[in-house]
């Protein structure tokens, strides 16, 4: 459901969530740390004296924000070691989190008891089965209900990931308020990029026009003028407006992305393009150069 990145095996079955089965999987900086090798499908972890068995094997899995557990921290660290929910009961692990109770029991973590302490996630790839399931959820709140178990009339949620982050107010307001004036002051750099690049270019509409006319393309403008140095003869070729604008957009898409921050998993990353770059280079050089393309060379000609 979360794409979790395997390295090495596969999660546990359904047969091992119904069998209690002592299984488990671990990430690569733990894999790491105790067997100094990442092929460890098969060996045994030892979790509060009970031995696990490996099935698998993933990339250091840090989703951020921690979306699928916002109790324990947005910006917490990730997990290094799953198992199946059943086998965590039937070893009794501690947990962590809230825990809300609405009634007495003898045993609050049990499966059934009156409280709420699980979270869940479901994958559900059209509406109609969203539809279906939220259905379900407010029968079963309806049933739960009417045996005196639930006080409350039903009141059933889904939400997608993004809303969820948006309900439990991850991202606080100030934050978005920041991200709007950066926005601002980007446009403000990339009108003033525009003008001034503009400019650069009409100034040399001259040259340009006669370059034109002397067949160089609105790709690249090739100087037809050769030089002497010493008896070597050199053809020299000049990059136009377009092949400015390639470098500008190159230059974006290689540059390392970022920096790593205390609270996120943002990494340097190459080549892969930061798309706020990519974008704001387009958007300052389309113009320019498209406006350069444009100089008509029988009036820069006639005028000069």
């Amino acid at each position: 459901m979360f794409r979790v990145p395997f390295i090495t095996g596969t999660g546990w079955t359904a047969e091992d969530d119904t069998r209690n089965a002592h299984v488990a999987v671990i990430t690569r900086g733990l894999a790491d740390k105790l067997f100094g090798v990442v092929e460890v499908v098969g060996r045994t972890i030892r979790v509060e004296s009970t031995e696990l068995r490996i099935t698998g094997v993933i990339e250091n899995w840090r989703p951020t924000p921690h979306f699928y557990d916002l109790n324990n921290g947005a910006y917490s660290k990730g997990e290094q070691l799953f198992i199946p929910f059943s086998t965590s009961r039937e070893l009794k692990l501690s947990r962590s989190g809230n825990m809300n109770c609405w009634g007495e029991s003898a045993d609050a973590e049990a499966v059934g008891a009156p409280c709420e302490w699980i979270q869940f996630w479901v994958e559900l790839n059209s509406t109609a089965k969203a539809a279906a399931y939220r259905d379900y959820l407010v029968r079963y709140s309806q049933e739960q209900k009417t045996a005196g178990r639930f006080e409350l009339e039903p009141n059933v949620r889904l939400r997608d990931v993004i809303d969820w982050l948006d309900f439990k107010q991850v991202v606080p307001r100030d934050a978005r308020l920041q991200t709007w004036i950066a926005l601002g002051f980007l446009l403000v750099c990339l009108i003033n990029t525009v003008g001034l690049l503009l400019t650069k270019f009409l100034r040399r509409s001259a040259e340009i026009g006669v370059r034109r006319a002397l067949g160089a393309s609105k790709r690249v403008d090739l100087h037809p003028a050769r030089h002497r140095v010493g008896r070597d003869r050199t053809r020299r070729r000049r990059p136009g407006p377009g092949s400015g604008l390639a470098r500008s957009v190159w230059r974006s898409a290689t540059s390392p992305r970022a920096t790593p921050s205390s609270r996120g998993s943002i990494s340097p990353c190459w080549p892969r393009p930061s798309r706020s770059r990519l974008v704001s280079s387009l958007l300052a050089g389309l113009l320019p150069a498209w406006r350069g393309c444009q100089v008509t060379p029988a009036i820069q000609l006639k005028s000069h």
